[in-house]
């Protein structure tokens, strides 16, 4: 019986298999990318880069609130992420370009309470406890956006985030049927290794917010009851 060579011939892909094969790994990279595409183009026209020039603040549209989306605490004080958030909120809300603030973060534990740590911060920096608004159920930016609009009955916003993030957060806003203008800091400037990495999470992140906002229509973990909060806080004093 004559003995088998050393090593078998690789079977050959027939030219069918090879283009299926191709097309099959075409389709995935453009299934990866459609969500993020999306979100750029959604959110093109309605986006600032926070102190990208002198007069910066002026871009950004008058509203009546401000959205600043949660970023993590540490214990009583915001990430420094957050923390550049709530620095633009609070100049804009001196600027006079929003009245209100809504501060969307976590408070699914009775140990973490990312408003509340948001509000005290702003507190600090003068902006007054009247003109601040919390909302203890913005678990991620699609529950922050619906909220806004069927909890505190906001209309239009100026949702305040990181520039990785920026194009998501309007999208979402907008799809949510909230008019929406966008203000992004770079935080490549002073967290730039952190800031690739978020980058790299919003290809997934992209693609939950598509399938929540277009596809699902997603309901918030916590969808109500209306509250009257942001109705008082813009409302005239006197």
């Amino acid at each position: 019986m004559p003995s088998l060579p050393w090593k078998l011939p690789a079977p050959s892909l027939s030219r069918k298999a090879l283009r299926r094969s191709f097309q099959a790994v075409v389709l995935l990279s453009v299934l990866a990318i459609l969500p993020l595409t999306w979100a750029w183009l959604s959110s093109a026209g309605h986006r600032t880069v926070a102190d990208s020039s002198p007069g910066w603040i002026s871009e950004v549209p008058e509203a009546p609130a401000a959205l600043v989306l949660g970023a993590g605490v540490r214990g009583a004080s915001p990430t420094p992420m957050l923390a550049r958030r709530l620095d633009i909120s609070a100049q804009l809300y001196q600027a006079g370009r929003v009245r209100a603030i809504l501060l969307s973060g976590d408070n699914s534990r009775k140990d973490y309470d990312e408003p509340t740590v948001m509000r005290d911060y702003l507190i600090a920096r003068g902006v007054p406890a009247r003109a601040l608004v919390l909302d203890y159920a913005g678990f991620d930016t699609w529950d922050s956006c619906i909220r806004a609009r069927d909890v505190f009955g906001a209309t239009r916003v100026t949702v305040v985030t990181q520039l990785f993030h920026l194009p998501r957060a309007v999208a979402l806003c907008r799809a949510a049927g909230l008019e929406t203008h966008g203000v992004g800091d770079d935080s490549t400037k002073q967290w730039a290794a952190a800031t690739y990495a978020y980058a790299a999470r919003e290809f997934v992140a992209a693609t939950k917010g598509f399938m929540d906002s277009v596809v699902l229509d997603s309901t918030p973990v916590f969808p109500g009851p209306r509250e009257t909060t942001l109705d008082a806080a813009l409302r005239p004093e006197g």
